[in-house]
Order: C-alpha cells, then sequence, then structure tokens
C-alpha cells in the first residue's frame, strides 16, 4: 500500500513532491539527488551552531530536501498530526511527542562524555522522534554526524552494512539503553573525525537510498495503537530513567 499520509496521492503524488511523480523510486532517486547537493551546505550549517536545536534539525531536512518537498523542515506534528506512522514492527513518536523524543536525543548527543561513550543509544533516540515523513535516516545521520564530531568520534559508515545496521537499529528501539545498536558499532568507533571529510564519510554510509518507504500504522486515536504506544512509552520511559541513574 502507498505511504499516503496527505491523501492526495492522485492529484499530488507521491508525498506531495514538486514534480508530482506518483513512482516511489523515482522520489527516491530525486531525493538522493538533493541529499547529495545539500549535505555541505547541511553539514556547514550545523558546524557554525553553537548549540544543536529541534530546529536545527529541521532547517537540515530542509536544506537537504526542499527542492523535492515544499513542506521540507515541517514536521509531522504539522503535517500528519492524526496518524501514526510505522516502520516494520517500529512504532514512531507520537506526533506530539516527536520535539519531547528529539530534545532528549539532542540533550543526550550533546552530553560529549555520553556521545562518546553511547553513540548507538544516541542514534537511536533520534530514530525513536522520527520527525518527518521522509528523509528521516538522512537527516539524523547528519546531526549525530556533527554531535559525534563534538564528542572527539566518527563512525566509519562506509565499513557498515546495511541490513546488520538496520537489524540492529531495530532492536534499539524495541529495547532502548540496552546496548543493542552501540555493541553494532563498536568496531567501526573511531577517534579524532576528520573535519573536512565528514560530509564523505556520511555519503559512504549504507542504505542512504530511502528504499524502506514508511507506512500508516492508523489514526492516533485507535485504541488498540493508542494502548501499545502508551505500553512503548512506559518502557522507554522507565529504561531512559534507569539510564540516568547509572
Amino acid at each position: 500500500m502507498t505511504f499516503d499520509p496527505f491523501g492526495d496521492f492522485a492529484t499530488q503524488g507521491y508525498l506531495r513532491n514538486v514534480a508530482k511523480a506518483k513512482d516511489p523510486d523515482i522520489v527516491q532517486r530525486l531525493l538522493h539527488n538533493s541529499f547529495l547537493t545539500g549535505i555541505d551546505a547541511a553539514v556547514e550549517y550545523l558546524q557554525a551552531r553553537s548549540s544543536l536545536t529541534y530546529a536545527d534539525v529541521q532547517q537540515t531536512h530542509k536544506t537537504l530536501f526542499e527542492a523535492v518537498f515544499p513542506w521540507a523542515g515541517e514536521d509531522r506534528l504539522k503535517n500528519a498530526p492524526h496518524i501514526f506512522v510505522k516502520k516494520g514492527s517500529v512504532l514512531f513518536a507520537h506526533p506530539s511527542d516527536i520535539r519531547k523524543a528529539i530534545n532528549y536525543a539532542l540533550e543526550k548527543g550533546q552530553d560529549r562524555a555520553f556521545m562518546a561513550k553511547k553513540p548507538g543509544e544516541v542514534m537511536g533516540y533520534l530514530a525513536y522522534g522520527h520527525p518527518f515523513l521522509d528523509g528521516n535516516g538522512r537527516t539524523i545521520m547528519l546531526v549525530h554526524a556533527e554531535m559525534a564530531r563534538r564528542a572527539a568520534i566518527s563512525i566509519d559508515w562506509s565499513a557498515t552494512g546495511k541490513d546488520e545496521y538496520l537489524t540492529a537499529l531495530t532492536q534499539e528501539l524495541d529495547e532502548p539503553g540496552k546496548d543493542k545498536l552501540d555493541a553494532y558499532l563498536k568496531p567501526f568507533v573511531q577517534e579524532s573525525p576528520d573535519l573536512k571529510g565528514l560530509a564523505d564519510a556520511i555519503k559512504a554510509a549504507p542504505g542512504l537510498d530511502g528504499s524502506d518507504a514508511d507506512t500508516v500504522a492508523g489514526d492516533t486515536s485507535d485504541p488498540a495503537l493508542k494502548a501499545r504506544y502508551e505500553a512503548q512509552e512506559l518502557k522507554r520511559n522507565r529504561a531512559q530513567g534507569s539510564g540516568q541513574e547509572d
């Protein structure tokens, strides 16, 4: 089933793209080209910020994808406030909880000692927030890389495998704070990141072509989904509280 949160696929194409293309594969190619074109400006923008905020995450998305989506930089709370979005078995943050989730990720990621020790956990928090209807992976990859740089580390993304990484990320989302993604990333974490080569390093990361689309899980008013989400949030809050006590 086509991912159509706007409900206007027939007239505006897949996710209201500027070309009004209906083939998701075509839109993903447009997105990847836009990403490659905008990555240098996005990296430069992030490096110039004294600290990173939710607005900077939005601006990064806009810089990367405004050539494809007129709504680039706008989050799901604005564009799809009444639906739950999922990928596979993962139910992402409720639209009204996105900012809270991303702010928590930014808080932990800008704690340099925490980021240096647990970059995978920080990536999991960013991924859970899932602010946008498309382009999340590439956007948070840049934000994550900048926080890693400030913590004096980098990740050799070119050496990671797409399937293995996504499996570890899914496990991290299911069990936050249990070192699932950190265990996978540990062999690829390096010290003394190459500032000039940051964009090239990110470009080498596997799986940035956006081949795995989101799906609509259902309406946020659905009792079963609400119960599932509340149980998920309870587990995450407990994990986060336990981590803060360590």
